[in-house]
């Protein structure tokens, strides 16, 4: 049973039907009419009067009995001052807080591919109402097979340019199967601090793996590869599904896919509908008579097919080229995230349970995640990351070597590499300073002084929890790359540690400091006690990769990784589009 089968009134809007129940600060079903409370027991029997004559059972309401001949109206209830005591009661009931539950987030769209949904605890039957509108598609192994609260995780988010939906005729291309118009790749960090929102070119050339499709009758067809094509193509051409699209991504960046979203032009009109709009902001005039967008320079608010045309304009905005739309995109995307952020939104039962079925309606999604238990896991921790640590970002290009007249991109390979390793090792591309804040005064001086010259370093390097082969790989990196030449493989730790450790001596604090400036170790992974001796009877420090051992070369604090140069902005900052 879902809400439409439970106290649904003719021609009310179901989010109307949820009322705040002030005793647990949770959102609940109201009543049916047809369901009235019973009244309490007197052991003063009164008259029996008809339905008819009593206004207030018809309401669902308790009448007190009459005493007999006369009529007795309903008594009213005095609602107590904030400091009067409630007679019967020992003392006031602790205020209750508000279940940190209400806000949901989800990632999806059409060409613009983002939503951030703010969804009430409004009780199990009407979430099993909002999971029957989500549309699944399996997608075989391309993706994880569960969604883990603890662990960094990586969903596609997928924007087509099929027609499907009443006046979507002229957008996209005729008969187009659904080709991968917008894709952001969405990294979120094991720790939350931070997130990062990759938008993918739809005209990069790319090479589509071979990949196993499953149609909508569950029959599976093999789909051969293809080398140097559009992107777009990895979706919709030939039965691609986004599990296609998924073993694409992770071919040309190396990163695995966990999940996928995927929505059409509909949800950008539906989703911007339901919270009254969102604003933007253009530096000049835009009279766009192709894409029909008219705004004045300066903010203003768009919604429905005003906002598909304002994600959709490629004309007005840069050199016309798809990589300005993308930046329009992600502008948007930012405006959207705080409008649904603002107290507005999130305080209005109303706007949140019509932007509920509005996403949930626009979404699919591949089986793994497509129970609402999942989705409400999803969204709870993103709500999780502080905005102005999300970024958005584009995958690093250059023209088309290949191509005399310009109309696609290939991979930077100067800073594309870099910006993939980054989100492979959950790299933030801000400054998280959560780690540094929390280690004391006397810890971080352990950074502080001078520092050995690298070939004076001696160490020696245990695996303590990082993958096989990790203390080799670092060692080759110290010795071929970094400059440390008196360093050696000392084999596997005692035990399994969660952190990267540096332990020296007082004396070899200087070198400590250097490895550690090599490393990117904080004052907390420096260790001060003792030394041991080398394989020639040399004091060495030990360091003992632990399971946050990144790889070889690897810094370990966010904080101090180099960025690459590449254009990127946060979710809290206002931008206007040029």
């Amino acid at each position: 049973m879902d809400a439409q089968g439970r106290g649904r009134v003719e021609n009310v809007d179901p989010a109307d039907q949820w009322v705040l129940n002030p005793n647990t600060g949770e959102y609940e079903l109201r009543l049916s009419p047809s369901a009235p409370q019973s009244p309490p027991r007197s052991s003063v029997p009164g008259p029996r009067r008809s339905t008819a004559d009593r206004p207030d059972a018809a309401r669902g309401r308790t009448t007190s009995p009459a005493a007999p001949g006369r009529e007795v109206p309903p008594q009213r209830r005095r609602r107590p001052a904030a400091d009067e005591p409630v007679p019967g009661r020992r003392g006031r009931r602790p205020e209750k807080k508000k279940s940190k539950a209400k806000k949901a987030l989800l990632w999806t769209g059409g060409t613009m591919a983002f939503v951030m949904v703010a969804a009430a605890g409004a009780g199990y039957f009407y979430l099993k109402h909002l999971e029957g509108n989500v549309k699944t598609k399996d997608i075989g192994d391309a993706g994880a097979s569960s969604f883990k609260k603890d662990e960094a995780f990586n969903i596609l988010v997928l924007g087509t340019d099929k027609r499907t939906g009443e006046g979507n005729e002229s957008y996209g291309d005729a008969g187009s199967v659904g080709h991968a118009d917008t894709t952001i790749l969405l990294h979120v960090a094991k720790d939350r601090t931070n997130a990062t929102a990759l938008s993918i070119p739809r005209d990069l050339i790319v090479d589509i793996p071979e990949c196993t499709a499953t149609k909508d009758d569950g029959t599976e067809v093999t789909v051969p590869a293809q080398q140097d094509v559009r992107f777009n193509r990895s979706l919709g051409e030939s039965g691609r599904d986004p599990g296609c699209t998924m073993r694409t991504v992770e071919e040309f960046t190396g990163i695995p896919m966990d999940h996928f979203m995927m929505a059409d032009f509909n949800a950008v009109k539906t989703l911007t509908t339901a919270v009254d709009g969102v604003k933007v902001c253009v530096e000049n005039a835009v009279d766009d008579k192709q894409s029909k967008l008219k705004l004045p320079a300066g903010e203003s608010t768009v919604e429905g097919e005003q906002a598909l045309a304002f994600l959709r304009t490629r004309k007005s905005f840069g050199n016309s080229g798809d990589l300005d739309r993308i930046k329009v995109q992600q502008q948007f995307l930012g405006s959207l995230m705080r409008k649904m952020s603002s107290g507005d939104t999130l305080t209005s039962p109303t706007k949140l349970l019509k932007l509920a079925e509005a996403a949930t309606k626009a979404l699919t999604v591949d089986k793994a995640i497509g129970k609402v238990g999942t989705l409400k896991d999803i969204a709870l921790e993103l709500k999780k990351v502080p905005p102005k640590n999300i970024t958005f970002t584009t995958v690093p290009v250059r023209d088309n070597p290949a191509e005399t007249v310009r109309a696609t991109v290939v991979v930077d390979e100067a800073t594309g590499p870099q910006v993939f390793d980054m989100i492979k090792n959950d790299i933030s591309f801000t400054e998280v300073k959560t780690q540094k804040k929390k280690e004391a005064a006397a810890v971080a001086a352990r950074l502080k002084g001078a520092k050995a010259d690298a070939s004076e370093v001696r160490v020696q390097v245990l695996n303590g929890g990082a993958p096989a082969g990790s203390a080799q790989n670092q060692l080759d990196w110290l010795q071929n790359s970094a400059g440390v030449t008196k360093s050696e493989n000392a084999g596997n730790a005692d035990a399994d540690v969660a952190r990267t450790t540096l332990e020296y001596a007082p004396d070899q604090a200087d070198q400590a400091r250097r490895l550690a400036d090599l490393m990117g170790l904080s004052g907390a992974a420096m260790k001060p006690g003792e030394s041991v001796t080398n394989a020639q009877g040399l004091p060495t420090m030990t360091l003992t990769l632990g399971k946050d051992f990144k790889g070889a070369g690897v810094k370990l604090n966010a904080a101090s990784a180099a960025t690459p140069n590449v254009d990127k902005s946060t979710a809290d900052k206002v931008q206007c589009a040029s």
